[in-house]
């Protein structure tokens, strides 16, 4: 508009002077009327000129977004009028934004867990080597000389490097469960047997606590499912050792089975301390520690990554596995699996 109004003035100087010129004297009237005009018309005129340059330059940023977002090879040419671009792109604009936004909440959330993980990590593998170092000083500063307080300690060594070990082999087993690379072996067997083989297992482990194991009823004909047998194992391990760790003293653990149509339900319950109701969503994180009561105790086992590995093991059959569990009253894993004809 101020370039319409530059232009007019200009123009209306010019015929001023060369009104007085040929005239001798100002024509007001048609000065002012051709001025009018005059700016009417630069007014109309320039708003073409740059309405027209801004639609380009708008319809060139929504063709590069849109070519951008498009699949490579499949940009097309575009014929929406100005209107449509300027919506378009005013909503491409806003799309951007938004998911911007969500990227960055999502980082920032992925560099929390990177750097609560990290933290995990460290925390297991340092207690073991601490362990490691201080049986080896001492016997550095003498014991070594005393058959046998030397072999007890390198007893105690042998044990924080297997659980190095342990946690190692999880974290790698992790890794190949979230990349794909593990793949399942599956087969069909009699899941009562399998549990039966894990109760007997850890039975010894459940008598230094006074834990009894046993089956939520009797089960005489066999329960067949289709899994990989070796990996079952270790989930119903896993849930197992869990409920012993934290059941309490003369307590008991069982195991039971139920028939959902095309599939067995099997639950893993403990009459132990329990969980919070607001930890039971993290329950299945790596090295997650909630309630200071569930902590591990110092030198006892575990890698703190067997319910995280349990979770991988049941989805990489495509079932699920939840938990549910009262304080003070005891916790219940239950996972699906699919059953064999």
């Amino acid at each position: 508009m101020a370039s319409a109004f530059l232009v007019s003035a200009f123009f209306l100087g010019l015929f001023a002077l060369s009104s007085r010129y040929f005239y001798g004297s100002l024509q007001w009237k048609p000065l002012l009327l051709g001025a009018g005009g005059l700016f009417v018309f630069c007014f109309f005129l320039f708003r073409l000129v740059l309405e027209k340059f801004i639609y380009e330059k708008i319809r060139l940023i929504y063709k590069t977004i849109h070519d951008l977002k498009a699949p490579r090879g499949q940009q097309k040419a575009m014929a929406y009028s100005r209107d449509d671009i300027l919506d378009r792109t005013n909503q491409e604009v806003l799309d951007w934004a938004r998911d911007k936004k969500e990227e960055i909440d999502q980082l920032r959330k992925l560099e929390a867990y990177r750097r609560e993980y990290i933290g995990n990590v460290s925390h297991e593998l340092k207690t073991p080597i601490f362990n490691i170092q201080g049986y080896v000083l001492t016997l550095l500063d003498g014991a070594l000389e005393d058959p046998e307080i030397n072999r007890k300690y390198l007893l105690r060594a042998e044990e924080s490097i297997n659980r190095m070990i342990s946690i190692i082999e999880d974290l790698e087993a992790i890794a190949r469960f979230e990349s794909g690379e593990l793949k399942l072996k599956l087969s069909r067997f009699d899941l009562v047997a399998l549990a039966r083989e894990v109760m007997e297992f850890l039975e010894v482990e459940a008598e230094k606590k006074q834990i009894s194991l046993h089956f939520g009823r009797s089960y005489d004909a066999p329960v067949w499912v289709s899994a990989d047998r070796e990996r079952i194992r270790q989930v119903l391990t896993n849930l197992v050792v869990n409920a012993i760790k934290y059941g309490t003293e003369k307590g008991r653990t069982k195991i039971s089975f139920f028939d959902m149509d095309e599939h067995i339900l099997a639950e893993v319950t403990d009459s132990g301390i329990g969980i919070p109701r607001e930890e039971l969503p993290r329950v299945f994180e790596r090295f997650y520690r909630g309630d200071k009561s569930r902590s591990r105790p110092s030198g006892e086992g575990g890698s703190g990554l067997g319910l995280a590995i349990v979770k991988h093991i049941i989805e990489a059959h495509e079932q699920a596995i939840n938990v549910r569990s009262t304080p003070g009253v005891g916790t219940t894993f239950a996972f699906t699996l699919k059953k064999a004809r």
